[in-house]
């Protein structure tokens, strides 16, 4: 680093400096209402050498979750709470509206034992349940993996297919459209037709809701203080009493535009007051 190098990092630093000193201040005269962030080196999406992740903007990615290196991800999907997609000896590619859930690991292979390449290759509308790990394979369109499963290198999960939770997939298996099967780690498979209702309903419905639920997530995680505090007094006042007291003292209550969600959360379009006992699975 030259010298005109050092004296702008120099001068970098101290403007740093000064920032962190006044938002120390600032959360003092808060007060007890004050919400402290503490600086976090943590990176959401990160560079390794020249290899960089490539995620459409209509992505969710999750505050603690990590996409590193050569990971492309398609329009609609999410990565959730705690996650890990790195990129590093090889690529992975994540299709449209699919869901990784939270804490799932997903690697690759430079190679396998014969010299084939192993990227992860995970299709559209895939869901892929809460600590899975996948590791150097193709998941298809639209098929599903249970919570815990593990699929290593060399296994395809056919379109349509189901992987049963806590599973572990040997390497090099194929699973067949249409298709759950249990694996264990004592080499016993099962597998069983799944019925057209499962495949229509089970496996796209999940993960439709999850590009809904993925919508409310990040406009969460973009609110302000000020917004969170004014939309908790407001829950607090709106909030619905019983119907039949509601209708003996005639009062109708109506919910606050700011309290409603999103058109398309729930089936049928019709949008439900946004309070906290509110679940969607």
């Amino acid at each position: 680093m030259g010298t005109l190098g050092r004296a702008i990092y120099t001068v970098g630093n101290w403007i740093r400096g000064t920032g962190q000193a006044l938002d120390r201040v600032g959360s003092l005269l808060q007060g007890s209402h004050r919400i402290e962030e503490h600086l976090s080196r943590h990176r959401t999406l990160m560079n390794v050498f020249d290899k960089s992740p490539l995620v459409d903007k209509d992505v969710f990615v999750a505050p603690s979750a990590s996409v590193i290196g050569d990971v492309q991800i398609g329009k609609g999907s999410s990565i959730w709470y705690g996650c890990v997609l790195r990129g590093d000896v090889n690529n992975i590619s994540v299709g449209s509206g699919t869901n990784i859930q939270d804490n799932t690991l997903v690697h690759v292979a430079k190679t396998n034992i014969s010299g084939k390449v192993l990227p992860t290759l995970i299709g559209d509308n895939v869901t892929v349940g809460h600590s899975a790990v996948i590791h150097g394979c193709t998941v298809e369109d639209e098929a599903f993996v249970g919570m815990g499963a593990t699929l290593l290198d060399g296994v395809v999960v056919e379109k349509h297919a189901m992987v049963a939770a806590g599973s572990l997939v040997k390497q090099n298996t194929r699973i067949p459209s249409g298709e759950v099967s249990f694996f264990s780690p004592f080499s016993f498979v099962v597998y069983c037709l799944l019925s057209l209702h499962t495949i229509s309903v089970y496996i796209s419905q999940s993960a439709k809701n999850y590009i809904n639920l993925a919508q409310i997530h990040a406009s969460e995680n973009s609110k302000s203080f000020d917004q969170i505090e004014v939309e908790r007094a407001l829950r607090k006042k709106y909030a619905r009493k019983d119907e039949d007291y509601d209708s003996m003292l005639g009062i109708t209550r109506e919910t606050p535009p700011e309290l409603i969600l999103p058109d398309n959360v729930l089936p049928g379009g019709k949008p439900v007051a946004k309070v906290p006992s509110t679940q969607y699975f």
